[in-house]
């Protein structure tokens, strides 16, 4: 058998069950790595790898209907330390501020009294990390610092505002969904509030406007549903009001834009999804349903590739793909209509009922390969995306040849599906060749459920808790919780794990209540409804929990009867009580399973029945062993052998006896009743003999009992009015106290020697008592401290109660019945949980230095979580960036995540360059090679020139086709001449109607165009017009004429200098060579480390993508990232620059305790690292860094735990 460790001590948690219509939108997956989601007024923290629930936060009083996990947008350190922080808002308009793993609130926040609509930590971490944005109903947006909880502004807008998305790329970009169409903001700040009203377009219904209906020649072949989704979506947007009816369809579930690529966004209605270029305020792609298919409910976008996650109506998650633009020949034509995003897996569907829906799906955002779906019911079903080799009838998907971001070695190991950008490789766009297919394997995806957590079924529930643990049963007690449900079965949870230890269906209808009988085993009885004559059919099952067998306790009996009102099991466990409203009671033995008594006719009605205490097992016991000491003595006397001592007979006696008395004695225990006058009535059981004793007249002061308990010398009754009597036995006193509460339904003794605490349960609340002072201990009330009704009660340890309410879930809380989260350090987890975020600041720390590098010891050590990863950590030819990459992954650090991602694939791109140039003898540091994969696109500026122009100009071609109005062709024209597409750009100029107001102003642009000479006079005018212009406030228009001549250098100077910074980044990457295009996006990073713009972040990424490392380097150290300065510098294996860096980062593993990695450290910063060695090793006569053996790092190591 299983050793068991008992926990004495049960940690106060709380059961979750179905979760409320409110709650539908209050969940999120963090960077973290965990999941938070509300249930009522509850929030439960998810570990999705394990399924176990880790922590619940109760303080809200309304149910939750929303929450949110703080980015990990910044970089990490000792005072800006890795923890788990949860914003969650609630029904009642407050707004809490968690520190999870304490279970405290760091603030509270309340505006208004409605419910919150959505909520936002800002992404842009670099001023602050704890600023969020809320949307307070109907109209108000306002800026809270999530750590202080102050009001840093406040903005009302026109109309109602439903929900917000900010833009992944510019944090000063926004888009408000509201009840009548879209706000876009373009100058959000934390400092002041957005000064303009935002730029408002409606959205004019997919189905409602009279563009979209007009007939259909009739000679044209009918549409199919992709296409009359295409044709419905041509003009979506509009600035003006659309009509009335075209109003009220605006059905629009969601807004949000596309993390994958700039500028995009995606509208989301149940039959289709419509992605937009924002820059055209035009469909670029759509995704319908057929009309068989199952709507969507919700869509999530991935940043790591162009894909959607969607989950529909009937719980299914699909995943779609954007189909690559470059595709084979035959579709050609088709394949410039728009972006089209292919089913590529799906997951099966959950049966849907009334009661059972899906509410809302979330995917991990630091790997995009697993998504979590909320049922309804309190269901959470993990699935997990999986990627194996095999073709697919569409258009193929390859899986990159890399791990970590660089290529894989040929016996280096990886970790398969990593992540989604390491499953399948980029989305090609038109103009690039299809990768070589020798090196890449075409894959097919599907969704593996990995994991499922249940909760509590629907209220009411009859809880019992399992017979308490005392000294004999320690070495196999487990604290064993019954819940009888609605629909007749009975769950059974362990409390030290809070996991459901057994689900047995024991009865066809609601269980009305539960007695155990043993460890292992309980009754449980239900009651059927009753039919026209007030009779039901009772069922009393008699379950077996090791073995799961149940059989019907009474037999035959049981059909056509008055119901049972309750069943009471004597101390000893012997015999057993049931109650039935109209009929006398029965007494059976539960040993034998036998009838001993069934009471006469004219037996009084029972309105309570309690068994007392007192019995005479120890008597008869003693009885027993006398008799057999005598028996003993004689058979030994006779046989004169008394050399036998007596003390060896008494222990055969004493093992002989045991194994009897269970079954041969049959102890007298008595129990009292009252009647409906109140009188009680006293009863003896002994064997099958039933005596009637002593009768007490009633009370006069008490009103009918509804209830008793008896323990030692302390009976107490209570009434339906709310009185409770307390009589001390002994002393023969009584005494009566009112509580005003109301019908007093439960009273329950604590559990343990001489604990005379009582737990009441009235209609509205309950109460602790303690009976020796006659004083109540504690209380709650449904409405006063707790917004739920208590439906049934319990001890569970003899200093904790158990409530089950109607909220359906089921709290075990300390006597003063506070509702409160729990420790997490208290948890008894039966998985053990990787969550670097649970552990103290100094530890996470320690533990990132230690994975990151151990160059002192030369081969790698670690005892972590799971062995795949564990292999890949200890394999040699994991290179630093990869093993950087990858920690930041484990770690869930989004800073660390976009800085490494960048390094590795520039620090590869500028190797191979430098290589080239060897080999070549000639070529600047600036060049940059053709490399085989790119940074993806969601990375935007940051990518190469040469991709990020080819992506580009595949997007002017797309949003060619979608064009719908002048507007649009203008746009159009204007990208072309920028990107210098001067012939295209002509066409579209000639297209101008002759009926337009700009048709001269087009018509002499186009010849303009064609007729540009690069001679002298001709530049020059131009060049002059243009400044002109641009002085006179028409910036766009100078920008154009700069580059028709060619000196795009010069109008991205201009752009700049008129704040335009974005526009002229984008210009220099399409339009300059490399030399000049690196000067503009100099400039740029400057302004970006400016104190007013303070994106150090960003400015350092961009300076990443032009080969300037020895700048990062320094701007690493003097912003004191001593760590990832050093690694960094490690990485570009620049040796000697950036001593003062390592020195840092020595000083740091000194204060962490790694002593010999701060040597190592030391000894290569040169003279100034030389002090620091005589500090580390004075008085120990300088250990120089060579002698170091294997047994001093170990010693190193244990020193920081």
């Amino acid at each position: 058998m299983i050793p068991y460790t008992v926990n004495i001590k049960l940690a106060a948690r709380t059961l979750t069950g179905t979760l409320n219509l409110q709650n539908k939108t209050a969940v999120d997956w963090g960077w973290q790595g965990l999941i938070a989601q509300g249930c009522h007024s509850s929030i439960l923290i998810i570990d999705p790898k394990t399924a176990q629930t880790i922590q619940v936060l109760e303080r809200h009083k309304a149910n939750v209907v929303k929450v949110k996990w703080s980015r990990e947008n910044y970089y990490h350190n000792l005072s800006s330390p890795y923890c788990l922080r949860l914003a969650s808002g609630d029904a009642s308009g407050k707004i809490i501020v968690w520190d999870v793993v304490s279970g405290t609130a760091h603030c509270e926040i309340q505006e208004h009294s409605k419910p919150i609509q959505d909520l936002e930590w800002l992404w842009n971490q670099d001023a602050s990390r704890d600023l969020l944005l809320a949307i307070h109903p109907p109209n108000y947006i306002v800026l809270w610092n999530g750590d202080t909880g102050t009001k840093l502004w406040k903005k009302s807008y026109a109309e109602n505002i439903l929900s917000f998305s900010f833009d992944p790329f510019d944090p000063s970009n926004m888009a408000l969904l509201t009840s009548e169409g879209i706000v876009f903001i373009t100058d959000f700040s934390h400092s002041k509030p957005p000064s303009s009203a935002g730029k408002k377009v409606y959205i004019a219904s997919p189905h409602a406007s009279p563009a979209h209906t007009k007939p259909a020649p009739a000679a044209a072949p009918a549409p199919t549903g992709a296409k009359k989704a295409l044709n419905k979506v041509k003009v979506l947007i509009t600035n003006e009001k659309p009509t009335a009816e075209a109003v009220t369809l605006n059905d629009c579930l969601q807004l949000s834009y596309l993390p994958s690529k700039r500028n995009h966004m995606l509208l989301l209605y149940p039959r289709e999804i419509l992605i937009l270029d924002l820059e055209l305020s035009q469909t670029v792609g759509v995704v319908a349903i057929e009309r068989s298919g199952v709507p969507f409910t919700q869509v999530i976008p991935c940043a790591q590739r162009d894909a959607l996650y969607c989950l529909h109506e009937n719980g299914c998650i699909t995943l779609r793909v954007c189909r690559s633009t470059s595709a084979q020949e035959e579709a050609a034509e088709q394949s410039v209509q728009e972006l089209v995003y292919d089913l590529r897996s799906q997951c099966d569907a959950i049966r849907v009922t009334k009661t059972v829906r899906p509410y809302r799906m979330v995917i991990c955002p630091v790997n995009e390969n697993k998504a979590a779906l909320m049922v309804s019911d309190g269901r959470v079903m993990l699935w997990e995306l999986k990627a194996h080799t095999g073709r697919s009838g569409l258009s193929p998907l390859y899986s990159p040849v890399s791990f970590c971001g660089a290529p894989l070695g040929p016996n280096q190991k990886r970790i398969q599906d990593l992540s989604l950008n390491s499953m399948i490789s980029q989305t090609l766009i038109a103009g690039e060749a299809l990768p070589p297919s020798s090196n890449q394997q075409e894959v097919q995806l599907k969704f593996l459920l990995t994991g499922l957590l249940s909760g509590l079924p629907l209220p009411p529930f009859a809880i019992r808790m399992c017979p308490p643990l005392t000294t004999k049963n320690i070495n196999h007690y487990q604290p064993l919780l019954a819940a009888g449900t609605s629909n007749g079965s009975v769950l059974v949870y362990n409390l030290t794990s809070g996991l459901l230890h057994k689900e047995l269906s024991v009865h066809s209808c609601e269980v009305r209540g539960l007695e155990w009988v043993s460890l292992t085993s309980f009754l449980s009885f239900a009651t059927s409804s009753p039919n026209n004559m007030g009779l039901v059919r009772n069922e009393l099952q008699h379950v077996d929990l090791p073995t799961g067998r149940c059989f019907a306790f009474r037999g035959e009996r049981g059909n056509d009867e008055p119901p049972i009102e309750m069943i009471k099991v004597s101390h000893l466990k012997q015999y057993l009580v049931v109650v039935f409203r109209d009929k006398p009671l029965e007494l059976w033995d539960i040993r034998t399973g036998t009838l001993l008594r069934e009471m006469a006719k004219n037996f009084p009605t029972v309105t309570a029945l309690e068994w007392s205490p007192s019995h005479n097992l120890k008597s008869l016991k003693k009885k027993q062993m006398a008799a057999r000491e005598a028996m003993a003595r004689q058979t030994v006397s006779d046989a004169e052998q008394s050399s036998v001592e007596s003390s060896v007979i008494s222990l055969l006696q004493d093992a002989e006896s045991k194994s009897e008395t269970s079954q041969a004695i049959s102890a007298r225990e008595h129990f009292v009743f009252t009647d409906t006058d109140g009188q009680v009535y006293h009863i003896t059981v002994e064997g099958n003999t039933v005596k009637d004793g002593a009768r007490i007249p009633p009370d006069g002061s008490m009103g009918s009992i509804a209830c008793i308990a008896w323990k030692g010398d302390t009976l107490v009754l209570g009434d339906v009015d709310g009185n409770l009597n307390f009589w001390d036995l002994k002393a023969r006193l009584s005494r009566g106290i009112p509580t005003h509460r109301g019908w007093v339904k439960k009273i329950r003794f604590a559990p343990g020697k001489g604990n005379q605490k009582l737990l009441v349960m009235y209609t509205d609340g309950a109460e602790v008592w303690d009976t020796k002072d006659v004083q109540m201990v504690s209380s709650m009330r449904f409405g006063r401290n707790v917004n739920y009704r208590i439906l049934d009660i319990d001890w569970c340890t003899s200093d904790k109660v158990v409530l089950a309410s109607d909220d359906g879930c089921i709290r075990v809380l300390e006597m003063a019945m506070k509702s409160a989260s729990y420790r997490m350090d208290e948890q008894d987890l039966t998985d053990p949980v990787w969550c670097p975020y649970l552990l103290l600041p100094r530890a996470a720390l320690t533990l990132k230095a230690f994975l990151l590098l151990q160059p002192w010891s030369g081969t790698f050590t670690m005892d972590i979580t799971q062995v795949d990863m564990k292999s890949v950590l200890q394999d040699s030819e994991l290179s630093l960036l990869q093993r950087c990459l990858l920690v930041s992954r484990l770690f869930g650090d989004e800073s660390d995540l976009n800085f490494w991602t960048v390094t590795s694939h520039y620090l590869q791109l500028f190797a191979q360059a430098r290589q080239l140039s060897v080999t070549s003898e000639g070529g600047s540091d600036e060049t940059q090679p053709p490399s085989q994969n790119h940074l993806d696109i969601c990375h935007d500026i940051l990518c190469e020139s040469s991709y990020f122009q080819k992506f580009q100009l595949d997007r002017v071609h797309l949003q060619e086709v979608k064009r719908s109005s002048y507007e649009h062709t203008k746009k159009c024209a204007d990208q072309l001449l920028l990107l210098g597409q001067t012939d295209r750009a002509v066409q579209l100029l000639l297209e101008t109607s002759a009926d337009n107001p700009s048709y001269y102003c087009d018509s002499l642009k186009a010849c303009l165009v064609t007729t540009i000479t690069s001679s002298g006079p001709s530049q020059s005018t131009i060049k002059l017009v243009a400044t002109n212009m641009i002085a006179n406030g028409k910036l766009a228009e100078g920008v154009q004429l700069l580059c028709l001549i060619d000196k795009a250098a010069d109008a991205c100077r201009y752009l700049q200098t008129y704040g335009e910074w974005n526009r002229a980044a984008w210009l220099a990457k399409v339009r300059l060579n490399p030399a000049e295009g690196s000067d503009v996006l100099k400039r740029w990073a400057e302004h970006l480390c400016s104190p007013q713009v303070n994106q150090k972040s960003k400015a350092i990424l961009v300076l990443l993508s032009l080969g300037c490392f020895y700048k990062v380097g320094e701007m690493l150290h003097s912003m004191r990232y001593f760590d990832r300065a050093a690694l960094f510098i490690e990485a570009c294996l620049k040796s000697g620059v950036m001593e003062a860096a390592f020195l840092d980062y020595a000083r740091l593993l000194r204060s962490l305790g790694l002593r010999e990695g701060a040597a190592l450290w030391a000894s290569r910063a040169g003279s100034a690292g030389e002090q620091l060695m005589e500090e580390l090793f004075q008085g120990e006569g300088g250990v120089p860094e060579a002698v170091l053996g294997e047994d001093e790092v170990e010693v190193g190591l244990e020193s920081t735990e």
